[in-house]
């Protein structure tokens, strides 16, 4: 079971970056997928979960508007995309699997993390 997040970088505010959570030895779509961050002293925070059989997705609320979540079966890929970056965004990005297929699940397996840099 192996998860690796990528996509990751340095951003202008007010710019997108879009960052994929792919998987190999299981199949993300029979999971809950979240997404993490934790920036520089700062607690690790929930960004967003996607539920499986229902795609119902929970944001927090920093993000909603400007964030979304979305799944691509075909690809066992699932991806964040972030709009209307501000430099509050930066952070390491994780991608999670929870351990069943809603997001109230614990988490399960994390990814390394990406680095995501919003500045100017």
């Amino acid at each position: 079971v192996h998860v690796a997040e990528s996509g990751g970088g340095l951003v202008q505010p007010g710019g997108s970056l879009r960052l994929s959570c792919a998987a190999s030895g299981f199949t993300l779509d029979d999971y809950a997928i979240g997404w993490f961050r934790q920036a520089p002293g700062k607690e690790r925070e929930g960004v967003l979960c996607i539920n499986s059989r229902d795609v119902r997705t929970y944001y927090t609320d920093s993000v909603r508007g400007r964030f979304t979540i979305f799944r691509d079966n075909a690809k066992n890929t699932v991806y964040l995309q972030m709009n209307s970056l501000k430099p509050e965004d930066t952070a390491v990005y994780y991608c999670v699997v929870k351990g069943g297929w809603q997001c109230a699940y614990r988490e399960a397996y994390w990814g390394q993390g990406t680095q995501v840099t919003i500045s100017s």
